[in-house]
């Protein structure tokens, strides 16, 4: 089984943001063939409140908190933004701010944006692919950037075509990079802190006489 979470930026509905997610996520489970996927959606319209509590508070809602875990179990994400100003949106930069620490660490990453005209384009490789890189992430290495004209002409096969490519090229990262395993961020932190209370280890062989 193949957990893939899908973070959509999207703000409106209907959105192109999710549609372009809905489409690359059917891209990436039909060049998966075969193999069964398990996928969770995280449209982060229903929690932008949520994500702006977590930012003045510190604590998520249950909601929320269940995106989190949704994100960071899975073995594969894709993460779609409208691109405003040249870059990402803030509720989808606010959602990766909240997002606990080492979520994504080692995790295969297909990226994607939306935008009004072509123009915006590079939002892909001067925001979305630095981000995910701290964050720690395997950026796949062809992302899909559309634009509203690309929508209107999609029986011509452009925006199609990128989508199978990026789906293609995703996939063979996904499987090259085999199972994922989790860190426990919390454990780490409880086990460091307990070594720094009882001080240095004194459990190793006894000195010689």
């Amino acid at each position: 089984m193949t957990r893939l979470a899908v973070v959509s930026g999207g703000l409106r509905e209907p959105s192109s943001t999710r549609l372009l997610a809905d489409r690359l996520t059917a891209g990436v489970e039909a060049a998966l063939r075969e193999r069964p996927v398990e996928v969770t959606m995280v449209d982060l319209r229903r929690h932008g409140r949520a994500i702006m509590d977590a930012m003045l508070t510190g604590f998520p809602s249950t909601d929320l908190e269940a995106a989190f875990d949704a994100v960071a179990g899975a073995d594969g994400l894709i993460a779609v933004t409208p691109a405003f100003n040249a870059s990402y949106s803030g509720l989808f930069k606010s959602f990766f701010d909240v997002l606990p620490e080492e979520s994504l660490t080692d995790m295969p990453v297909l990226i994607a944006a939306t935008g009004g005209t072509d123009r915006h384009s590079l939002v892909l490789e001067h925001a979305m692919r630095p981000m995910f890189s701290y964050l720690h992430a395997i950026i796949s290495p062809t992302g899909v950037y559309a634009a509203t004209d690309d929508f209107g002409a999609w029986e011509s096969g452009g925006l199609a075509a990128r989508i199978d490519k990026a789906a293609a090229d995703y996939v063979r990262l996904l499987t090259s990079c085999g199972q994922r395993d989790r860190r426990d961020v919390f454990t780490e932190g409880i086990d460091a802190m307990s070594r720094l209370l009882n001080g240095p280890d004194r459990t190793g062989p006894a000195p010689r006489e």
